[in-house]
């Protein structure tokens, strides 16, 4: 366990911090996330807000019995040690800190150079970021190459062990060390060797945890219904869920807007040979700067949910060379050879092709934790307590489901938070409560963002489905939509989801209300939904959207 970062131990004053650390606290003061707001260090009791002053706003650093903190990071990160990468490790450390992120996961590229030399090289310089950002916390990962799929995140607690496992499971079972990309059953059955083999690691004490999360999983068409199943149902608490929203957000900025003119995410495909036949043409597309699966009400991750299986979202970078950045690759960079890039050199003119944002100055994924500690990052990720968001549209979310009964999985007492079960006898009333704090300061683009509305969505869950590529949930819809009257504190809402007779979940959705459209399945299913993103026309800051992670309710 590790005690609360100085820039958020407000015993800690300002004239005792470091440069960086006083940084970070102006920053999160700015935005309203110390001293006023349900922030990314609000103290949380079972969902229920704690520590409140008395103007309302949670009091960051007070610590009630079983309470969590919400940590805000970033689980895809490349730096010079991808082939196409540019940053030094501590480059991107040091900027993910100062815009606010608790935790981050360095993720380079799996590739046979990078298995061959760049796991160990890139170590030192995560240990180094480690000690010089105490206030952040740094895992090890790589980009892993999924054996007949897409890309997805690997990461491990730090340890003795942590480069030793990273560099068996990629010499073993990247896809593209491997030369197993094709979608046969061969391959997809590597890929879940790989699972297992992280899972050993853990069980063995190898490492302590390791966790997997498909990234960008509809960008090419390759992550089909059943082979997100398959990694799911083989080590669930290792596959544990996806990419909401990719990074490469920037690549949306117009050209006439100074920015690349591309698709939100570089979501700009068409099927491919190895693409899932049955993906219909507008999920190569972001909605709302969401990937399809995540933003489709009704669609492929509610088709999950409705088996009851729990599979959670995230929102990250991607970073990889920052829109509007001076930095140009080391010059005679040779990759192959030395398994690195040479260190970026500054001071060229403002490069306005590149598509990527810093980490955490556009996308943001809350994770409540028990404390702050690498330990507790990774169990708030598996236990689903996880709430994404674009361009700072809110500073923070408490949201609980009560009735009767106890609490079960996630729960304490009668009211659970993200990702949590709630167990009822039959009939129970059962009620949806949210504390929302509103953006109380300019985001990275020098604007307060505005929620104009919350969405509550709600499925039934049926159980296991009899076609494994099934990606639709015919009776989930959005059951209640909340126009937002405020601009600045808390808003609170309610949602009374009457008596429970038969298995449910909900899952919660925002925007600033700036682009949107009738969801895929009709107005009787999402009225007023995120807007299919249009190549070279889709600026990321004039269309954003927060989710939440799903609550489900068992009667019996």
């Amino acid at each position: 366990m590790h005690s609360l970062p100085p820039a958020l131990d407000l015993s800690v004053r300002d004239d005792e911090l470091t440069p960086d650390q006083l940084s970070r606290r102006s920053m999160l003061r700015r935005a309203g996330l110390l001293g006023a707001g349900l922030g990314a260090v609000t103290v949380l009791d079972g969902g229920t807000a704690r520590a409140v002053a008395a103007n309302g706003a949670a009091t960051p650093g007070s610590r009630p019995g079983g309470g969590y903190l919400w940590l805000a990071g970033d689980h895809h990160i490349h730096t010079q040690y991808s082939n196409d990468g540019k940053y030094r490790v501590i480059d991107q450390v040091r900027q993910g800190a100062r815009h606010g992120l608790d935790w981050m996961v360095i993720t380079d590229h799996g590739n046979v150079t990078h298995a061959r030399i760049g796991v160990e090289k890139v170590n030192p310089d995560i240990r180094e970021a480690r000690a010089t950002h105490r206030d952040a916390l740094v895992f090890q990962g790589l980009e892993w190459n999924i054996p007949g799929a897409e890309h997805g995140t690997v990461f491990v607690h730090p340890g003795r062990d942590e480069v030793a496992v990273l560099k068996e499971f990629e010499t073993s079972f990247d896809g593209s060390v491997k030369n197993a990309g094709d979608s046969t059953p061969r391959n997809e059955a590597l890929a879940i060797a790989g699972l297992d083999f992280l899972s050993d690691a853990v069980r063995r004490r190898r490492v302590r945890a390791a966790l997997m999360l498909a990234n960008h999983p509809a960008r090419k068409g390759l992550d089909s219904p059943h082979e997100i199943r398959g990694w799911r149902d083989a080590q669930p608490h290792i596959a544990v869920g996806m990419e909401g929203a990719p990074g490469h957000q920037a690549a949306g900025i117009p050209a006439s807007a100074h920015g690349p003119g591309g698709a939100r995410g570089l979501y700009e495909n068409a099927p491919g040979p190895q693409s899932f036949t049955a993906y219909p043409a507008e999920s190569y597309r972001t909605w709302g700067g969401f990937d399809w699966m995540t933003a489709t009400v009704g669609g492929l991750w509610d088709s999950l949910l409705s088996e009851g299986k729990p599979w959670w979202i995230t929102a990250n970078s991607d970073s990889h060379n920052v829109y509007a950045d001076t930095a140009m690759r080391g010059p005679g960079s040779d990759y192959e050879t030395n398994g690195r890039q040479n260190d970026p050199v500054y001071g060229g003119g403002l490069d306005l092709e590149e598509n990527d944002y810093w980490p955490g100055q556009y996308s943001r994924t809350h994770v409540g934790a028990e404390d702050f500690s690498y330990a507790a990052v990774m169990d708030g990720i598996r236990a689903g307590r996880v709430w994404v968001d674009h361009g700072g549209l809110i500073s923070g979310l408490d949201a609980r489901l009560s009735g009767g009964g106890s609490g079960g999985s996630g729960g304490r007492g009668r009211s659970v938070t993200l990702g949590g079960t709630l167990h009822v006898e039959r009939g129970t009333r059962v009620r949806l409560e949210l504390d929302i704090a509103l953006a109380n300061g300019p985001n990275w683009a020098g604007f307060t963002p505005t929620l104009a509305r919350v969405d509550v969505i709600q499925g039934e869950v049926t159980g296991a489905v009899d076609d494994r590529d099934t990606f639709a949930a015919p009776r989930t819809r959005v059951v209640k939509s909340f126009e937002v009257g405020r601009t600045t504190g808390t808003v609170r809402l309610s949602y009374d989801l009457g008596p429970v007779d038969r298995p449910l979940y909900v899952r919660l959705r925002g925007t600033d209300g700036n682009r949107v459209a009738v969801g895929a399945r009709g107005a009787a299913v999402d009225p007023h939904g995120p807007a299919m993103d249009v190549p070279g026309d889709a600026d990321p800051w004039r269309d954003l959207w927060f989710y939440a992670n799903p609550m489900w309710v068992l009667p019996s």
